[in-house]
């Protein structure tokens, strides 16, 4: 992963882009500490994309082990 000084690749932002698509991810820091990382789309909908539910919402009722079960309140 490359690492951009944050006035750097304000400069060159079209190459860190280009960079982001082809190489990977591209660091960027600010006063010498790390900022962002900029990654390609495809990437980060991969990194934050939630899993998908097995199964409805009636099926996971019945199949819970409180089926059955009596309560008192």
């Amino acid at each position: 992963m490359r690492t951009w000084q944050l006035q750097t690749a304000k400069a060159r932002f079209s190459e860190v882009f280009e960079r982001a698509r082809t190489e990977g991810p591209q660091r960027v820091t600010r006063r010498g500490k790390d900022a962002v990382v900029i990654v390609p789309a495809e990437q980060f909908e991969k990194m934050t994309e939630r899993p998908k539910p097995k199964g409805t919402l009636l099926e996971f009722f019945r199949n819970s082990p409180f089926v059955g079960l009596e309560m008192k309140f």
